[in-house]
Parts: C-alpha cells; structure tokens; sequence
C-alpha cells in the first residue's frame, strides 16, 4: 500500500457557499504541479446544521452543537488528521468540539488574532454576525494578544447581517456600497485593519482583489490548514509569511 497523505477534514455547511469557497481558496494556494500534490481532502457540508447566531442570541433553541460534534465524529473515523470549521460564529462551540475528538481543530478566530498581531495591526475592527460580536469570541482573542479592538454602531452592524443574510446566504450580489460604509465607518472609529469574520464576507471578499484594510479570517483559516498538513502555499499575500 502508498503511504498515506494526511487527510484535512472540513466541517462545513455552516454555510454551503462559504464551505465551497474555503475549499477553492485551499486548493488555489497549495503548491502544486498535478492533481496528486494538492491536499487530501474530506468536506462534510451539512446545510442543516440549526443556526449558530439565532442560538447564540436565544432566538432559537435548536443547538447546532450536537450536528457539529456528530459531524466532528465522522470526519475522524473516516481518517481525518485535523479539522478546520469555516466559521466564525461556530467558535462560541470550539471547546466541546475539540473535545470530541482527538485531532487537532484549529480556531478561526484564534489564528486571525494571532495573524493581526504578527501584522503589526494596531486596532481591529469586527465585522461579524451578531452572534460572533454579542460572545466576544473575537474580542477576547484580540485583547489577549495585546490588540485594541472596536464593533460597528447598532445601524452599521443591522447593514452587515443584511449583508450576510439577505444577500450572499440568499444567493444574491451583495450590496457593496452599503459594504464599504460600514468599512470607513470603522475607519472613523480609529480601526487600522477590519476582520472579515464572518465567512458570508469572505464570499463578498473573492470578488474585490484583495483590499490592504481588510483581513479575511477565511484565508487566515485556509493558510493555517495548508500549513498543517506539510504542504507549502503560494499566492497569498507576504503578511502570511510571518506565521
């Protein structure tokens, strides 16, 4: 038998379009001459994985926790050496994740911090869901790393869950002006760079060409994972070498 290549298993879904994206920024950064050195690779997609911001907020009481940690299950007893999850909002449920498997499962949220931190970043703008910004996840991460950070004003941040939900989960072109209101909105606020954390953002994101005030914890997470399976990555930008 060939040795084996580790296996990355992706938890995804959480949703559809993001997970694809995240799967299209993996293998467009993995060095590679032919389809047998890129990464293994095992997508669980389940799309009806309940709402992570609607529990999160107490709108809902369906967890997604127990979608996540089931899904978590199969990816390892298929022979998944890691698992990334392509959210952010799914961060609020890492712990008991990781705790229900045995392979490493990297944070989205704790690698873009880190990211921020190697960058040189100042102070950090949060452009998430509701459900990201009202658990802290991100700034709790940021202030641990010694990073000022700032969330959009009630109308700004109504403006980015349209974004996220009307628009890229709807399957319809994002509103761009309304984007980069809320964008220099933060800037007035004093924030150097903005965090795309949420991965509906990341899809707004693909189409721009790579803005130098935005990070997309997407790419961070894609970085992170090629990375950890030995491989080496091309074509991000240098702030990636510092890792």
């Amino acid at each position: 038998m060939p040795k084996r290549k580790p296996l990355m298993g992706i938890l995804g879904g959480l949703g559809p379009m993001a997970s694809a994206y995240f799967y299209e920024l993996i293998t467009a950064h993995t060095k590679a001459e032919r389809d047998q050195d890129h990464i293994d690779i095992i997508l669980s997609s389940r799309s009806s994985t309940p709402d992570r911001t609607a529990f999160i907020t107490g709108e809902s009481d369906d967890s997604p926790l127990p979608f996540m940690v089931q899904d978590a299950k199969r990816l390892e007893a298929y022979g998944a050496d890691a698992i990334v999850i392509p959210c952010n909002t799914a961060h609020y449920f890492i712990d008991e994740v990781r705790k229900s498997v045995s392979v490493p499962v990297p944070s989205i949220i704790e690698e873009t911090a880190a990211h921020l931190k190697r960058a040189g970043v100042k102070k950090a703008g949060i452009l998430a869901t509701v459900g990201t910004v009202s658990s802290h996840s991100y700034q709790t991460k940021l202030e641990g790393v010694g990073l000022a950070c700032d969330v959009p004003h009630e109308r700004e941040q109504r403006w980015l869950m349209e974004l996220i939900y009307d628009d890229v989960k709807a399957g319809k072109e994002a509103d761009l002006d309304k984007f980069f209101a809320v964008v220099e909105h933060m800037k007035n606020k004093g924030c150097d760079r903005m965090i795309l954390g949420c991965t509906e953002l990341s899809v707004i994101n693909r189409s721009m060409g790579g803005r130098e005030e935005l990070t997309d914890s997407l790419e961070v997470l894609a970085n992170v994972a090629i990375k950890l399976c030995g491989h080496e990555t091309v074509g991000f930008s240098p702030e990636f070498d510092l890792i």
